[in-house]
């Protein structure tokens, strides 16, 4: 939901839509934070000639608490954050990683400030390395994250990626090794989207392709690692790699995914948020009720 106006609104367009949870950007994705306050821990990693990107506007207290106020008034749970689409820990340039690094610090910082548990972050691209040194880089980076973080209870959720260009995240393998190589890898969970998944060649219309992509999850990184997930239809074929979403039922996905995972009892308190295009239908319906309403028929009663 927008955060338009304050974050305190985004709850209040979730209530408005009718829905039980709300997953937010802290600040504009295209955006980089503010820079850090430097601690003993911490390297500056921001004297460079990209300095004036980091202008996000910081955090009040009263930010936080109109936003937690929001939640408590509206009955709104499991508020979720979802990082800077600029961050790249994978990235072989040291001047960008370390930028990236000293973001992702900063959105668990905001993220624990307005009480979010989990920042959805996507892992992160190779670019003109390999998909084996992207991943290392990665696991590095988030070393380095936890190690400025001690204290944050905010954790990061890693979320599979469509697999466009040189996004790692694709294959759960690939998820499940960057967790084994961090040092705290219980400060690390998944937030699973449908639509990347279906692109990046994951089966899942019968209930047998469902549950065979399910076992390859949980042999791979655990399906107790899921935190959240992202329920959205794909625009382009299965396999395709290529990540647009579309409304629920309306893509090349078809609803039966959705009632397979809606009704799986493994995942029943994990919530879930939809990422779908936003306006109105020809009858001037919002499309999150739209949406919304077409996923709660897929639940069995």
């Amino acid at each position: 939901m927008s955060i338009a106006g304050g974050c305190h609104r985004a709850v209040e367009r979730a209530a408005e839509a009718g829905c039980d949870c709300v997953q937010i950007f802290t600040k504009a994705p295209q955006q980089w934070p503010n820079p850090p306050r430097k601690t003993a821990t911490q390297s500056d990693g921001l004297s460079t000639k990209n300095n004036n990107q980091w202008r996000a506007k910081e955090l009040t207290d009263e930010d936080a608490e109109r936003f937690k106020a929001s939640l408590s008034e509206l009955s709104i749970a499991h508020p979720i954050a979802h990082d800077s689409y600029l961050i790249n820990l994978g990235s072989p340039d040291d001047e960008l990683w370390q930028k990236s690094i000293d973001a992702l610090v900063i959105e668990l910082q905001r993220a624990a400030k307005l009480g979010i548990p989990y920042v959805v972050a996507h892992p992160g691209a190779y670019t003109t390395t390999s998909e084996k040194v992207g991943i290392r880089r990665i696991a590095k980076g988030l070393n380095e994250v936890h190690k400025q973080t001690r204290g944050i209870e905010s954790q990061v959720l890693l979320e599979n990626t469509a697999g466009q260009g040189s996004n790692l995240g694709w294959r759960f393998e690939h998820l499940a090794e960057i967790i084994d190589r961090a040092r705290d890898p219980d400060r690390l969970g998944v937030c699973i989207d449908t639509c990347h998944a279906f692109a990046a060649g994951y089966a899942m219309e019968t209930k047998k392709e469902y549950l065979a992509t399910i076992r390859e999850l949980d042999k791979t990184v655990g399906y107790k690692k899921v935190k959240a997930f992202h329920l959205n239809d794909s625009l382009k074929p299965f396999g395709s790699r290529v990540d647009r979403h579309a409304a629920i039922g309306k893509g090349e996905m078809g609803l039966e995914p959705f009632r397979h995972l809606l009704n799986d009892r493994r995942f029943r308190k994990v919530p879930m948020y939809m990422e779908t295009p936003k306006g109105t239908n020809d009858k001037g319906v919002d499309l999150d009720v739209v949406n919304l309403r077409t996923l709660r028929k897929l639940v069995a009663k």
